[in-house]
């Protein structure tokens, strides 16, 4: 996997040369800017959305893409990763082949796709030029990677970008790196796949109109501390997922935005925790809470006080953990910084 097409007229390409990886090459490529069939958000099943229209997912696929995520639920696989991966291995293209013939909109090479061979439309056939094959396949794909991937939480990187990274360049490279090869490895083409493809999943989450509606504030009054992916020891997955806010115990913590809680409670190392699902797609994660005064199901404005802060779970003293996460699973964190941005805030 990992060849993307060259996309040309109006859409800039960031070009690298293509390097075998084993089952796939990369070439990175900004997000598509053309009509798709319609302006909208697609509901998932567990409450994520897909933007599709211009710049986001063609219409078409959208439904094949949540069905290929719902199908590993558990493993906490956003259906905008599966979009994002597909929009840079082909631009959403199905009958493009890459120079080291990696086929269809998911660029199975010809020696993976027996494994990961599905029919997904019930035609008889399993066929990696077809979407509504190749998208299925992509997805067992993926969620097998990403059960690998959290089997070593002390690796380099979250499960999902070590499962990207997997799709690209072969788990074993994963393995050899013990997580994400670094930039050093093929001209930083893995590397590049997965921090693109993150980014872009962002992008591809609900409507992209700027900020999102309501009311949008800080989680607390206090300056941001340990910054997101700060490494060391102290955290299992080997870096921070989030941001911290120090604040003593007891202080209010305020939904950033307006959403719907999903999690209210006891959150293993994350100590007592409320995670919100914003309008978006894109969910919030409160931990270390002393206590959570939110309870899952409630709708929340943005400045709600769903909680108090606290020194529960894995910490070394009170503050609040704070984390933006394209889905409600741990490893699907990305900067939480640049998302408050977004919404208007100051930080």
């Amino acid at each position: 996997m990992g060849i993307s097409r060259w996309l040309t007229a109006a859409v800039a390409a960031v070009v690298m040369t293509p390097v075998a990886l084993g089952v796939g090459a990369v070439l990175l490529v900004t997000t598509l800017d053309e009509d798709n069939g319609g302006a909208g958000t697609v509901a998932h099943a567990a409450g994520a959305g897909l933007r599709t229209g211009k710049g986001g997912v063609p219409a078409r696929y959208a439904p094949l893409i949540m069905k290929a995520a719902a199908s590993c639920k558990e493993d906490g696989l956003p259906p905008a990763i599966l979009a994002a991966q597909l929009q840079q291995e082909s631009g959403f293209d199905p009958s493009v082949e890459s120079e080291v013939g990696a086929q269809g909109i998911a660029q199975f090479m010809p020696t993976t796709w027996p494994e990961w061979a599905t029919d997904g439309n019930g035609d008889g056939r399993e066929d990696p030029w077809d979407p509504e094959d190749a998208i299925p396949a992509q997805g067992e794909m993926m969620c097998s990677l990403l059960r690998k991937a959290k089997k070593h939480p002390d690796w380099n990187g979250s499960p999902v970008e070590m499962a990207l990274a997997g799709y690209n360049a072969g788990f074993r490279r994963v393995e050899q790196y013990k997580g994400v090869p670094p930039r050093s490895f093929a001209r930083g083409q893995t590397y590049n796949y997965v921090q693109i493809i993150m980014a872009n999943s962002v992008k591809l989450t609900g409507p992209d109109a700027g900020p999102s509606g309501g009311k949008w504030v800080l989680p607390v009054e206090a300056p941001a501390g340990t910054p997101y992916r700060q490494r060391g020891s102290a955290w299992s997955s080997g870096y921070h997922t989030g941001v911290d806010f120090a604040v003593p115990v007891g202080t209010p913590v305020r939904a950033v935005g307006p959403g719907t809680v999903v999690t209210a409670g006891p959150g293993g190392s994350y100590g007592n925790q409320v995670i919100i699902r914003h309008d978006d797609g894109t969910h919030s994660q409160y931990a270390h809470l002393s206590s959570a005064t939110a309870t899952a199901g409630d709708r929340v404005q943005g400045g709600a006080r769903i909680g108090l802060s606290g020194a529960t779970g894995n910490v070394t003293g009170p503050h609040l953990h704070f984390e933006i996460r394209t889905g409600p699973a741990y490893g699907s964190d990305i900067s939480p910084l640049p998302y408050l941005r977004k919404q208007g805030l100051t930080i």
